[in-house]
């Protein structure tokens, strides 16, 4: 049920919003990894929700720019 809200979500951003989103999810991404190189990541599920919120920003950013191309 969380996906579907997420997805909501991310559907009603604009592409810059998106691109902002990214860069927010690379940066926990990145310090996701740091932690668990250290042995301090605790929640080791997040890596793989963090993973693919990054692919369906991507995508729908993607496909945002898609249709605004053919417009």
């Amino acid at each position: 049920m969380k996906t579907k809200n997420r997805v909501s979500d991310l559907n009603a951003m604009s592409v810059d919003q998106l691109q902002e989103e990214l860069v927010r999810l690379k940066k926990e991404q990145f310090n996701l990894r740091f932690q668990k190189a250290t042995g301090q990541l605790e929640n080791t599920a997040r890596v793989r929700v963090v993973r693919r919120d990054i692919a369906r920003v991507r995508t729908l950013s993607r496909n945002k720019l898609a249709h605004a191309s053919q417009a």
